[in-house]
C-alpha cells in the first residue's frame, strides 16, 4: 500500500522558527515527501491570517506537496489540563486558534497534548492529579468540539512523555467519552516504546488514530530518557514490520510523518539540520518500501 509519507518541520525548521514554512515545504519536495507537517508557533506564526495561510496552502500544493497534519507543542507551556479555571480557558482559546490555522492550511488532523500531569524533564513543571488532569482536559477537549467540527479538523490526542493516558486502553476510553469523529488519537511510536509496543497500541485505538509519527527509541536497563531518542529512525527498539502490519490491520490511510528530533545529540543538539531531515526521509522511504 503506499502511504503519504511527510516530514515533522521541527527538524527542517527548527523549535524556533530558524526557517518559514515556504522553507520547510521546498526541503521536504526536494527531499521526495508526500508532504510536510508544519508545526504552529515555530514555522507557523501564531495569529497568522487567513490570506497568509492560503498563500502557504497554494505553495505547497504548487510543490506537489499536501499539508494533511500540523503540530504544536503549546500544549506543555498552556496545558489543557490547567487546575486554574483561567490558565485551561486561555489554554482552550490557544487551540481554538490552533484548529482554525490548521483548516486554513488544509489540514485534516491537529496534534494535540490533551493533558499534562508531569514533565519529566523539566523541574520547574508541577505535579497536577491525574483525576484532575482527567476532569479539565474532558472539559476543555468538549468545549472545542464544535470548533473543530466548524474546522473539519480532528482534535489528535498524542501519547507523549506526559505521565498521562500512558496506555492505549486509558486512551481508547479517554477518546470514546466524546463519541465523536473529531476526537482521536495521534499516535507517535516511539513515545510508547517505554510502556509497551505501538503495534498494541495500533491494534486496540484502530479507526481513531488520525495521524502516526515515526521515530525510534532505545531503552537502558528497563528504563532511559531523552536521550534515546536517537537520530537515525531505523536504530531502536521499533518494530517496524510489525507495526505496519497492525496499519494494514486497521486499514490507516492517514499521514506516517518522521519526527526526527535527536535527544541523543544532547546537550549539543543543533536545529535545523537539512542533513539529518533528508537521511529520515530515505529512511522513511526505505521502511515504507518493505
Amino acid at each position: 500500500m503506499k502511504y503519504y509519507a511527510a516530514l515533522n518541520a521541527w527538524v527542517l525548521g527548527g523549535f524556533g522558527g530558524e526557517r518559514d514554512a515556504f522553507a520547510c515545504i521546498d526541503d521536504a519536495a526536494e527531499f521526495g515527501m508526500d508532504g510536510v507537517e508544519l508545526t504552529i508557533g515555530d514555522v507557523v506564526p501564531w495569529g497568522i491570517p487567513a490570506d497568509e495561510c492560503r498563500r502557504i496552502r497554494e505553495y505547497a500544493r504548487e510543490r506537489g506537496l499536501g499539508l494533511r497534519s500540523v503540530a504544536s507543542g503549546c500544549g506543555w507551556s498552556q496545558p489543557l489540563s490547567a487546575p486554574n479555571e483561567e490558565a485551561r480557558r486561555n489554554a482552550v482559546a490557544m487551540v481554538r486558534d490552533y484548529l482554525r490555522i490548521a483548516a486554513e492550511l488544509g489540514a485534516e488532523c491537529a496534534l494535540v497534548i490533551p493533558g499534562v500531569v508531569n514533565a519529566g524533564w523539566d523541574p520547574a513543571c508541577p505535579v497536577t492529579p491525574a483525576a484532575v488532569v482527567w476532569r479539565q482536559a474532558t472539559k476543555s477537549i468538549q468545549e472545542l468540539l464544535p470548533v473543530a467540527a466548524e474546522c473539519r479538523v480532528a482534535i489528535a490526542c498524542e501519547n507523549v512523555w506526559n505521565k498521562f493516558l500512558t496506555d492505549p486502553f486509558a486512551m481508547r476510553q479517554f477518546i470514546d467519552q466524546f463519541e465523536s469523529p473529531w476526537v482521536g488519537s495521534y499516535l507517535d511510536v516511539a513515545n510508547c516504546l517505554n510502556v509497551g509496543y505501538p503495534q498494541d497500541w495500533i491494534d486496540i485505538l484502530g479507526e481513531r488514530i488520525k495521524g502516526v509519527h515515526f521515530k525510534n527509541w532505545k531503552s537502558e536497563d528497563f528504563g532511559g530518557g531523552l536521550h534515546g531518542f536517537g537520530e537515525d529512525i531505523t536504530v531502536g527498539e521499533a518494530d517496524y514490520p510489525a507495526i505496519l502490519a497492525a496499519l494494514e490491520r486497521i486499514g490507516y490511510r492517514g499521514p506516517v510523518t518522521v519526527e526526527m528530533i535527536p535527544f541523543c545529540r544532547l546537550p549539543d543538539m543543533v536545529l535545523p539540520d537539512r542533513e539529518l531531515g533528508r537521511a529520515a526521509a530515505e529512511r522513511l522511504r526505505e521502511i515504507l518500501a518493505r
